[in-house]
């Protein structure tokens, strides 16, 4: 392969790393604002430079924060492109948007009207979003302030009780909209309250009973509660919830939050939990991976920052669960602990090269380490572990090994070696589709066939 080409590949899947893992937040060893200043500049570059890839990274499993990004950028730089591309790129946004939290997408178009971004396909683009929601009446009340801004910038022609609603609302007496007529009632009378969704109605009790009983209140809007709202409400006592509707790494973010004596206490649940979970990740890739083995970081370090508690430890714990579903034969590595995986915490050193030497005794068809890429007991032993291992032991590969790192760091996700691809991730979930990426950034792929393999996933994705 060319080094021109060989670089096109390295940056392209280092963007996509980003996109993945990079959140703006703070990591354990990274600051937020280190973090927002790298992913400026690898949007910037990657759009300047790749920009048909660019807008293809929309296909994959890409972060809200990182699609969001991509698509004010493509929408900031339009005239920049032919009308071709435009359309283009515009399927892509359009498919995207479909696919982000709503909220995501009102913040998003409430940027580009504070940007004055306001040419005819913007609008088109946000009068289609707008259209194509299930319940414009519900996000009137949901999302009350971000639809009225959108709607007056874009002119949007809404129902019109509705319309009403948004920027006259105290005129009628009442409303035919079901909806709307509650959150005019909530106002007053407390029995309506509970029938708003859950952000509103707290919204609203706040204001008008601050005294209200907390296990009270939720007791009464636990019918009005998403999913995410009430994984979020379940330390509270009151509710009760079907965990195996929650996806997967959620429910390992969830199970970690909990007390080490209530996992155990609750063992039986949470595994099954977990299970059910990797099953509906897995679907018709169950026991396809042959013999794996996993080694995973639960490290001290895998313990996250403030603002993303326990994420790189749930990430493991979520891709052990999962690998047991792919794999017709498994086994599984912790850096530090034993035993029941449920009951995992972050402690201790990341002894990354010992652990590798035990995977790889074993001689699996297939090694997935999940780490944060800090290998510190000793420093680099990782990595002279895997170049004697290719080099020597393993020349012919039959052993393949790749690194999933759910940590963002600088411009791109810690490598743990040369010979080995390192891709990021946020969700277990989206394991299968990184590990085959990540044969991308090893250079045994050319970048035409990164094009082809983009261009089969973009299909997939618009169709």
């Amino acid at each position: 392969m060319e080094l021109s080409e060989l670089t096109a590949c390295e940056d392209i899947v280092m963007f996509v790393n980003a996109a993945v893992a990079a959140t703006g937040q703070r990591e354990f060893y990274g600051e937020a604002g280190d973090q927002r200043l790298s992913l400026e500049f690898l949007h910037e570059y990657v759009r300047i430079n790749y920009r048909e890839i660019y807008a293809a990274t929309l296909a994959l499993d890409i972060n809200d924060l990182g699609a969001a990004t991509v698509i004010l950028g493509l929408l900031r730089t339009a005239q920049d492109v032919p009308l071709p591309q435009r359309q283009a790129e515009g399927s892509l946004i359009a498919a995207r948007l479909l696919r982000l939290p709503p909220q995501r997408v009102y913040r998003l178009l409430r940027t580009l009207r504070a940007e004055g971004i306001n040419n005819r396909r913007t609008r088109a683009i946000a009068r289609d979003w707008v259209a194509a929601r299930p319940d414009v009446a519900f996000d009137a009340v949901k999302y009350r302030r971000s639809l009225a801004a959108v709607a007056g910038h874009n002119h949007l022609r809404l129902p019109r009780e509705v319309g009403t609603m948004l920027f006259d609302w105290r005129r009628p007496a009442r409303y035919d909209t079901p909806i709307l007529e509650t959150w005019r009632r909530a106002h007053y009378d407390t029995r309506a309250l509970y029938e708003l969704p859950y952000t509103v109605a707290e919204g609203l009790a706040s204001t008008r009973r601050p005294d209200t009983d907390r296990a009270e209140f939720l007791r009464a809007v636990a019918p009005r509660l998403t999913e995410l709202e009430r994984l979020r409400l379940q330390r509270s006592g009151v509710l009760d919830m079907d965990l195996t509707r929650v996806t997967l790494t959620r429910l390992a973010i969830y199970a970690l939050s909990l007390p080490r004596p209530e996992r155990a206490r609750r063992r039986d649940e949470l595994t099954a939990a977990l299970r059910a979970a990797a099953r509906r990740a897995a679907g018709r890739r169950a026991g396809t991976w042959g013999d794996v083995v996993a080694v995973l970081d639960d490290s001290y370090s895998s313990a996250g920052s403030a603002v993303k508690r326990r994420r790189p430890l749930a990430v493991a714990l979520a891709t052990h669960y999962l690998l047991e579903v792919l794999s017709s034969r498994y086994h599984c590595i912790w850096l530090n602990h034993e035993g029941d995986p449920l009951l995992v915490h972050p402690a201790g050193a990341t002894p990354l090269g010992e652990r590798l030497l035990d995977a790889l005794a074993r001689r699996p068809g297939r090694v997935v380490v999940v780490s944060d890429g800090w290998d510190n007991a000793p420093p680099g032993q990782a990595a002279e572990v895997l170049r004697v291992w290719r080099q020597r032991l393993d020349p012919d590969g039959r052993t393949s090994v790749v690194h999933l790192n759910p940590v963002y760091d600088g411009f791109q996700v810690r490598t743990i070696s040369p010979f080995v691809p390192s891709v990021g991730v946020r969700d277990a979930e989206n394991a299968p589709v990184l590990v085959e990426l990540a044969r991308f950034a090893t250079g045994t792929a050319t970048f035409t066939q990164l094009r082809a393999h983009l261009d089969d996933l973009v299909e997939g994705f618009l169709r």
